[in-house]
């Protein structure tokens, strides 16, 4: 393991001082705040403001192409920063889908559902049938939705394979599926380690999806988002399945 310097552990240490100090805040903001609207959009602000400070940017690309209707947001996960990361940069419409064990850790499991975060079970189908039916319910209700389709992440660099439940979310409720890539997560805060090292962060908005007549809209949903985030992510395929799926063409990229 590469020694780090004073300075890159002074700074780590200051990252979670800020991240310690204004999380608390935000819990504040929680338990006080009447109305979800009000709740997210102050932690929402807070985990900007986190960002900001800590000089991570980050750099946002085509912003523009998240569509002000309801959709479905997929991203890759790479570090402990990606949820809140996404969560700074999504509007308040936006709720998120959270693996099921985050419930019973402390603080954390209230704190999340007091935003208004849905909780999936990945390791029990009956389960987890059980929680894509009322993530659905609660699609159809109105919101909008973010997901990690990769469900977890590891220390080893790559995209891993894409669980169905976000594409079986939007394709039932007809919702168009917006990609969005990570960059530099994975530089500041990976799996297994605990002091954040300083580097960039850049969230690229691709392309909403929606399916053409004639497929099966979850699978086509499903590995056309892998392949374009796979496209502009510099790491690699984990499954190496991406040679073999029939995905659409990806589009001419415009401008930021």
């Amino acid at each position: 393991m590469k020694r780090r310097s004073f300075s890159s552990m002074a700074w780590g240490v200051y990252a979670w001082v800020l991240f310690t100090s204004l999380l608390l805040l935000a819990i504040a903001g929680t338990t006080l705040l009447p109305g979800l609207r009000l709740r997210r959009g102050t932690a929402r602000r807070l985990a900007a403001l986190y960002f900001r400070l800590a000089g991570l940017g980050p750099t946002v690309l085509h912003r523009h192409r998240l569509p002000a209707s309801q959709c479905v947001v997929v991203a890759n996960h790479a570090s402990y920063l990606d949820g809140a990361l996404l969560f700074a940069l999504l509007p308040s419409r936006f709720g998120f889908v959270i693996k099921s064990e985050m419930q019973s850790v402390p603080v954390a499991g209230w704190f999340l559902r007091r935003l208004g975060h849905q909780f999936v079970d990945r390791h029990h189908k009956g389960r987890g049938a059980r929680d894509t039916r009322r993530i659905l319910r609660t699609t159809t209700g109105g919101s909008s939705m973010a997901f990690f389709p990769e469900g977890t992440f590891t220390e080893v660099p790559g995209l891993a394979r894409f669980h169905n439940g976000a594409f079986v979310t939007a394709a039932r409720a007809g919702l168009p599926v917006v990609p969005v890539v990570i960059h530099g997560a994975r530089q500041v805060l990976p799996a297994e380690h605990w002091l954040p090292a300083h580097h960039r962060l850049e969230v690229e908005f691709l392309e909403a999806l929606r399916p053409p007549e004639g497929v099966d809209a979850t699978l086509w949903l499903r590995d056309t988002a892998r392949q374009r985030i796979l496209a502009r992510l510099d790491e690699p395929d984990l499954t190496g399945q991406s040679a073999h799926l029939h995905v659409a063409p990806v589009a001419p990229t415009d401008g930021v």
